[in-house]
């Protein structure tokens, strides 16, 4: 038995173990469900035996993945302590931070955290931030992949094995094509409405879904998609259908938008970082989380608003 073990098959059936789900497991790791369903069954014909066994009422390891997974978990976590032990023997972390954002994130975060690290000596050494913008699926792998040392994502879906701080949140909003009044909106008014969304990558849509999902309202979607949220606001003013956006995102601030509420409690969408608890950086980026995090809301009230 000469073959290789994939690394990447490895973490898709640790994820599968943390969270007991394929599609949960594959929304952390940022790739479709086959793909991650496609490298465990490989995975298992590598080691002649099924790791899980799938039925309706949920994902469970077998037999044989009880003796197998912590071995797994003890194999990952020994090639992950290779990096930060590099690092470490190379001496104190100056230079680079490398921060992935989504596009839904406010501009307001991000130049705190650029006034963080570049401006207010709050971080040893001396620090440059470097800033990539891309899609949540791709940020993910970045990270993973060590080609990222912090992400700035919206609160959508964990990341096993990863920290998660919620650093920031505001208000949503609702566009509409001459609505009757300016007073807020209860979320349950939506389900009679058709929701104008975006492709599922920058965790707008992703979030929005969720929220209906979670209180248990019909979601009615428009059946096409806007590619910015300036087109998604266009949309809306025209009468297509409603659209659900941060107030930071409005193209025209002062447009007419109504605030979201649900049972009168204002909805927000959460932000929040992530990152590896095994980076040679992780001191730092509890720090920088910890100073981004001042002012934001409290776990218990995410849960309440989401």
């Amino acid at each position: 038995m000469t073959e290789k073990f994939s690394v990447e098959s490895l973490r898709y059936a640790q994820a599968v173990s943390e969270t007991a789900s394929f599609s949960a497991a594959a929304r952390a790791y940022g790739v479709s469900q086959p793909a991650l369903s496609n490298g465990i069954a490989k995975l298992e014909e590598r080691l002649g035996e099924r790791l899980f066994d799938r039925s309706p009422r949920g994902v469970q390891a077998t037999a044989f993945g009880v003796q197998m997974l912590p071995l797994i978990d003890r194999a990952l976590k020994a090639l992950d302590e290779i990096p930060a032990e590099a690092a470490l023997w190379k001496g104190p972390a100056t230079g680079d931070i490398r921060i992935g954002v989504s596009p839904l994130i406010n501009p307001a975060l991000i130049a705190r955290a650029y006034s963080a690290v570049c401006c207010l000596d709050m971080l040893p050494g001396p620090r440059q931030l470097v800033l990539r913008e891309a899609n949540v699926a791709e940020l993910r792998t970045a990270l993973l992949a060590d080609e990222l040392d912090l992400i700035l994502i919206p609160s959508v879906a964990p990341m096993p094995r990863h920290k998660h701080r919620i650093i920031d949140s505001e208000p949503l909003v609702v566009v509409e094509s001459w609505p009757r009044s300016l007073n807020q909106i209860e979320l349950a008014e939506l389900t009679s409405k058709p929701l104008i969304l975006m492709p599922n990558t920058c965790g707008l849509t992703t979030f929005t879904r969720d929220l209906f999902s979670a209180h248990d309202l019909a979601l009615r979607e428009y059946p096409g998609e806007a590619a910015t949220y300036r087109v998604l606001e266009e949309w809306a003013k025209l009468g297509l259908g409603a659209a659900i956006i941060p107030r930071s995102k409005l193209a025209t601030p002062d447009a007419a938008h109504r605030p979201l509420y649900d049972d009168g409690i204002e909805v927000e969408i959460f932000y929040e970082a992530v990152w590896s608890p095994e980076s040679s950086l992780a001191t730092d980026i509890e720090a920088l989380t910890g100073m981004l995090s001042n002012g934001a809301a409290s776990p218990e009230v995410i849960t309440k608003g989401y």
